[in-house]
């Protein structure tokens, strides 16, 4: 397709966009007003908010009960974006790398990239100097606002030219004492929809990072899909969860929905919590809205089940969970403790945000669900043919948003014939709904069976002693490759002969025995990446065993 007239002085991103023969269909027909071609996405999500709600509703709050009104977080928002066009000398285009725990301040920070027309590149706080300087150097980064707290590991990467400020700090120059000095009105560079907004990069457990590019008319994209379609927000929610704003799952849930909504968002840093303080801040704070992955959802059911009435959920209505598959042992026990309906569904980096998903109803336990509007999926062989429903394929997906790669030649991977492929085996019923079998990688084969090993966990994890389960191949003289489970067990229960011999039998009596464990490890915990996916690598290659 054809882009709009750029509004960025600094080229770079628009220079290094793939190909036009290699982006994916766009389906941009989406239900909505029709957006213009001059759109900056932090003018929709703020200034136009504003004009729908008035200055006076809760937009953002942090974990001590500070609360700003959306007239409070539009003038540190402004102060921020003429302080970034001053002091750091930020011109439309420029990509600003933005790195911190998750804060008012550090979406304040986001909203004000986009009204400068500045490009974001937000990181994780947990990220290290060698991981930060590569990004830099990839995005050919300029500029930063980092978080006093977590600055050093941005100085130690010696990335050449950056120009940095932090915030929340003592320093004479700390961003927070030049903005308060700036201007609260900013007007939002006049972007184009085709202009990019921001490069996420992906949290892959292997290989360099890429850099997906997503424009100004894709930030709004999956607010009007998934959000506006699917989740169906009021102004009235409260938005919380555990992903961090570096984590698209994140920035979704917890900036682009709510603002979309006129709704208000927590954001704090939950530090090393876990699903204690997730829970404490659902009461504490009237959570009506969260967003996390499986893994939180099973930690703080054992809360629930092992503190009943130490928690009151009762102001939640929605629960979202992605950046895993959602076991249907998970889903019913959850429903059963809360009676609530999680709101399955799948997303990638590349396509910004959710694309298959169900809600209320239409939900099916053990399936991610149907394309989200605005979206088509279908299931594919190696060749990209449709296979039958019932059989095992490659997912492909195409809609408004899609993968476009930083000059990286990983695109002809990810992109084939206007398809993304997210590198996920899928299984489509027959009445349409998506079942998801495994990583494409992640497929076992042994003695000539096709093991999927989310099937092995999730009978796992129906047995009372098992917390977290993951299983893999590992190679066998015999069979080729044999299935090994690796457990983390209840508190209390003894790593015994006993205990693998009843997990075997459990296993025995829930699947075909072809598909059972025949090795069993047991961890205090599983490999994680910073945004909680499981690194199965690292089970691969046994360095955990």
């Amino acid at each position: 397709m054809e882009l709009r007239p750029s509004a960025h002085v600094d080229t770079f991103s628009r220079d290094h966009l793939p190909p036009a023969g290699q982006w994916p269909g766009l389906l941009l027909d989406l239900p909505g007003p029709r957006r213009p071609d001059r759109l900056n996405c932090g003018a929709e999500l703020l200034d136009r908010t504003v004009e729908r709600y008035g200055p006076e509703r809760a937009a953002v709050r942090d974990g001590s009960g500070t609360v700003w009104t959306y007239g409070d977080l539009r003038a540190h928002v402004d102060r921020i974006a003429h302080t970034l066009t001053t002091t750091l000398g930020v011109v439309p285009g420029n990509r600003v790398l933005l790195r911190g725990p998750t804060s008012p301040w550090l979406a304040a920070c986001w909203l004000a990239v986009m009204k400068a027309g500045a490009v974001a590149v937000t990181v994780l706080a947990a990220q290290r100097s060698r991981e930060l300087a590569t990004i830099c150097d990839i995005a050919r980064v300029g500029h930063a606002l980092c978080d006093a707290r977590c600055a050093d590991d941005l100085v130690k990467a010696e990335v050449p030219g950056l120009r940095t400020l932090t915030y929340g700090g003592d320093a004479p120059d700390d961003l927070l004492r030049l903005a308060a000095r700036a201007p609260a009105s900013y007007e939002a560079v006049p972007t184009s929809a085709d202009d990019v907004a921001l490069i996420a990069f992906t949290s892959g457990t292997t290989g360099r990072p890429k850099g997906c590019m997503h424009f100004h008319r894709d930030v709004l994209a999956i607010a009007d899909t998934f959000s506006a379609q699917v989740l169906r927000p009021t102004p009235d929610d409260v938005f919380a969860g555990s992903p961090p704003l570096g984590f698209t799952f994140g920035l979704g849930g917890l900036v682009v929905f709510p603002l979309r909504a006129g709704a208000s968002a927590l954001l704090t840093d939950r530090g090393g919590g876990g699903a204690e303080r997730l829970l404490a801040d659902i009461a504490r704070h009237r959570v009506s809205v969260l967003f996390t992955a499986p893994t939180a959802y099973r930690a703080m059911l054992n809360r629930l089940r092992t503190e009943p009435g130490a928690y009151d959920v009762s102001s939640l209505r929605r629960c979202v969970s992605a950046g895993e598959n959602l076991p249907a042992a998970t889903w019913h026990d959850w429903h059963e403790a809360t009676g609530l309906r999680i709101i399955n569904g799948i997303g990638a980096t590349e396509l910004l945000h959710i694309f298959l998903s169900a809600a209320d109803d239409a939900i099916r336990p053990g399936t991610t669900g149907v394309p989200v509007p605005g979206f088509e999926a279908r299931v594919v062989d190696a060749d990209l043919c449709p296979v039958p429903d019932g059989e095992p394929g490659l997912l492909a997906v195409r809609g408004p948003t899609g993968c476009r790669y930083l000059a990286d030649e990983r695109q002809l991977t990810y992109v084939r014939d206007g398809w993304n492929l997210t590198g996920d085996t899928y299984i489509r019923d027959p009445d349409g709904y998506f079942r998801y079998v495994a990583r494409a990688d992640d497929m076992i084969i042994s003695s000539g069976y096709n093991i999927a090993g989310p099937e092995v966990e999730e009978a796992l994890l129906r047995h009372p002693d098992v917390v977290e389960a993951a299983v893999t191949g590992q190679p066998d003289a015999e069979r080729g490759t044999i299935v090994v489970a690796h457990v983390v067990l209840r508190a209390g229960v003894p790593r015994t002969e006993e205990t693998t011999a009843a997990l075997k039998a459990h296993t025995t009596a829930e699947l075909t025995p072809y598909k059972c464990p025949r090795r069993f490890v047991f961890l205090d915990a599983l490999p994680r990446t910073a945004t909680g996916k499981l690194q199965r690598y690292r089970l691969r290659d046994g360095a955990l065993q």
